[in-house]
C-alpha cells in the first residue's frame, strides 16, 4: 500500500479541503478554475493560457491514459497546481511513456487528490473564480496564507509566456508565408498552419509591426494566450498598425480579445471562464451549431459595436457571449474558441481554410 502525504487546498473565502498530495512537494499559490473536459489533461497543463493558474478538472477520474512525448502544447508545465478527484494508478495507453503522477513530479508541480471536485466546481460557479493555495507541508497552517492568498495576482502573463526570439515552422510544399505572433500560443496553432500549407514564422508578442509588415508574409495569426488582455497596452498598439497594412489578421482566443481593445470595443473577466472541450457555440450565418474548446476567463462586449465596421459572427449558446467577429474594413476575423484544438472537438477546423482563402484574396487583390 502507497501511503501519500496530506495535503491542502485553501480558497481565499477561507474554505478548506484535505487530500492527498500527488505532484511535487511544496506550496503553490495561484488562480482557481475549471476544466470540464474528460480528456486532454497534458495538453491543460502545457496550454500558456493557465499560466499563473491552479487547475481542478471537474471528470473525476484523471490520468487513465498517462502522458507521452508528444501531446504538449508548449515546452514545459504552465499551470501554478492541479486538482483532482482521482488519480489513476494504473493507466494503459499505446502512446504513453510515463504516468502523470510522475509527470507532475518532474515537473514540480504541487497537485491534490481526494477532495470533492464537485462541491469544488459548484462553489466557483456560484462565488466566481477565487484565489488559493495548495500545500504539503506538514506544518501547513491554513490562517497563515489568507493574506498572502487575496494579493495573489497574475501579472507579466504574456512576457513569461513568449517565445525569446523568432523561428521557423517549415512546410513542406508550402503556399503561404504566415507570421504567428506568440502570445502563449499552444502548438496545435502551429500544426494546423502548416497542414493548410503555411510555412510559418512566430515572433515574440512584443515584435515591432514593422518587422512583420516588412517580411513579405501572406498573413498574420494572433495566437492565444494568458492574463488580463487590457495589461497589454503595447501589443494593442502594434495590432493597430499591423491591421492598418491590410495584411490578413486571423486572431484566436487573447489574440481576439487584442484586436477587439484595438478596434474600440471593451473587455471584461468572466465570473469562472470557459474551460473545457464542450461549448455550444452558433455560427450565424451559416445557421450552424459548433462544439467547441475553450480556455479563457475575460470576454469581449460589444454594447457599442458599430455594425458598418463590424459583425458578430458566433455566439455562445450557454450565457450568449460574443465567440467571434469579423472586420469589415481590414481582411481581419477573430475567434474566442480554439479551432486548433486537439484534445476536443474539431468542428471548427474549417477557419484556418477561412484564413488560407482570405490571403488568397489578398494576393489577387
Amino acid at each position: 500500500m502507497i501511503l501519500y502525504m496530506k495535503a491542502y487546498l485553501v480558497l481565499e473565502d477561507g474554505s478548506v479541503y484535505e487530500g492527498n498530495g500527488v505532484g511535487a512537494e511544496g506550496t503553490a499559490v495561484g488562480e482557481v478554475v475549471f476544466n470540464t473536459s474528460m480528456t486532454g489533461y497534458q495538453e491543460a497543463l502545457t496550454d500558456p493560457s493557465y499560466y499563473g493558474q491552479i487547475v481542478t478538472m471537474t471528470y473525476p477520474l484523471i490520468g487513465n491514459y498517462g502522458v507521452n512525448d508528444e501531446d504538449n502544447e508548449s515546452d514545459k508545465v504552465q499551470v501554478s497546481g492541479f486538482i483532482v478527484r482521482e488519480l489513476c494508478r494504473a493507466p494503459s495507453n499505446w502512446r504513453m511513456t510515463g504516468t502523470l503522477e510522475d509527470y507532475l513530479k518532474k515537473h514540480k508541480i504541487v497537485a491534490i487528490e481526494g477532495i470533492d471536485t464537485r462541491e469544488l466546481t459548484k462553489k466557483i460557479r456560484e462565488k466566481g473564480v477565487m484565489n488559493g493555495v495548495i500545500s504539503t507541508d506538514p506544518d501547513f497552517k491554513p490562517k497563515d496564507y489568507i493574506d498572502r492568498i487575496k494579493s495573489y495576482k497574475i501579472t507579466d502573463a504574456v512576457k513569461n509566456t513568449t517565445c525569446e526570439k523568432p523561428y521557423e515552422v517549415p512546410c513542406e510544399n508550402a503556399k503561404y508565408r504566415v507570421a504567428l505572433l506568440d502570445l502563449g500560443a499552444k502548438r496545435n496553432i502551429l500544426r494546423k498552419l502548416t497542414k493548410f500549407a503555411c510555412a510559418v514564422t512566430v515572433f515574440p508578442a512584443y515584435t515591432p509591426p514593422e518587422k512583420i509588415i516588412k517580411g513579405g508574409f501572406d498573413g498574420v495569426m494572433l495566437s492565444n494566450g494568458p492574463g488580463d488582455p487590457k495589461e497589454c497596452t503595447e501589443i494593442i498598439e502594434n495590432i493597430r498598425v499591423l491591421q492598418k497594412s491590410k495584411i490578413p489578421i486571423f486572431g484566436i482566443c487573447l489574440g481576439h480579445q487584442l484586436v477587439a481593445l484595438a478596434n474600440g470595443l471593451d473587455t471584461r473577466k468572466m465570473k469562472y471562464g470557459h474551460r473545457g472541450s464542450n461549448h455550444p457555440v452558433t455560427h450565424s450565418a451559416k445557421g450552424r451549431t459548433y462544439i467547441t474548446s475553450q480556455n479563457h476567463g475575460y470576454v469581449v462586449t460589444v454594447e457599442n459595436i458599430d455594425p458598418d465596421f463590424a459583425e458578430v459572427t458566433h455566439i455562445n449558446l450557454n450565457d450568449n457571449t460574443v465567440e467571434g467577429i469579423r472586420y469589415k474594413n481590414f481582411p481581419l476575423f477573430t475567434v474566442q474558441f480554439h479551432p486548433e484544438a486537439s484534445q476536443g472537438p474539431l468542428d471548427t477546423g474549417y477557419l484556418f481554410g477561412n484564413f488560407t482563402k482570405l490571403m488568397e484574396e489578398w494576393e489577387n487583390a
